[in-house]
């Protein structure tokens, strides 16, 4: 599980700069090799070209610039790094003292068969449907500040270009549950992010419903899986996406660094 792209089409909510600043890649010879999205100043997700995970200097020049605040990554207090993935990266920040932090456990359902109806109505998103979009994220997510405006500049952004918003509605016409899904391109893994039931709806099954309606639009644009990652804490998410065909991989942790 490592940053994806629709990680970075999520953020685009705030604009292509804001987006684009918050961006940092590890180059070597022309060549990308690691990706970073810096997700406040405390937090950076990361990901890795696979066949470099135990290169001793990559690893060792993205533990310097996620370590030393002067590099623009990370500030000098308590932070996070989101890597999830075995490899010398990982090793080299334990090493100068950074712990493990909670874990996460990665969902993946697999799509080469069909899946079947959520059994709720499911609408894919335009701009006649972004009031209801933006109601059940707000209703779902306590404090968040999704918008109407935010969801037009991440619907503009590019990699929404292989993306869909859904809405399920329950037997009174009322939306009740909503998740954004993120194709890489064909044959390759999709991501569920995010996904959330209106506080008012929850405990009826829409959480399955909309988990598997996600699992059917990856499908429908060529994913070869759905993926998605619940803070193992989070006992309640982990069994809807269980309930939905989702099957748990072994746990993850980020890494943090106390300040």
């Amino acid at each position: 599980m490592q940053l994806h792209s629709g990680d970075v089409g999520f953020y685009w909510q705030f604009g292509p700069e804001v987006t684009a600043a918050a961006l940092r890649t590890w180059r070597r010879e022309g060549r990308i090799l690691g990706v970073g999205l810096v997700d406040g100043p405390d937090l950076v997700r990361l990901a890795i070209e696979p066949e470099a995970r135990e290169d001793e200097a990559l690893a060792r020049q993205m533990a310097d610039d996620v370590t030393r605040p002067e590099r623009g990554v990370l500030s000098e207090d308590k932070a996070h790094v989101e890597a999830l993935w075995e490899g010398r990266f990982r090793e080299v920040l334990q090493e100068d003292g950074w712990e493990l932090d909670e874990p996460w456990i990665p969902m993946v359902r697999d799509l080469s068969e069909p899946v079947a109806d959520s059994g709720v109505r499911i609408e894919v998103v335009g701009p006649e449907r972004v009031e209801d979009r933006v109601a059940v994220h707000r209703g779902a997510f306590a404090g968040s500040k999704f918008s109407a405006e935010r969801w037009r500049a991440m619907s503009a952004g590019t990699p929404y270009a292989d993306a869909r918003c859904l809405v399920g509605y329950n037997d009174r016409g009322e939306a009740v549950a909503a998740t954004t899904v993120w194709s890489a391109g064909p044959g390759k893994p999709g991501l569920v992010e995010p996904l959330g039931v209106h506080r008012d709806h929850q405990g009826h099954g829409y959480g399955k419903a909309i988990a598997i309606a996600a699992a059917a639009a990856l499908r429908d644009m060529g994913a070869s899986s759905a993926t998605v990652c619940a803070e193992g804490a989070n006992t309640a998410a982990v069994a809807t996406y269980r309930a939905a065909g989702f099957q748990p991989q072994p746990e993850v942790r980020d890494l943090r660094r106390i300040g």
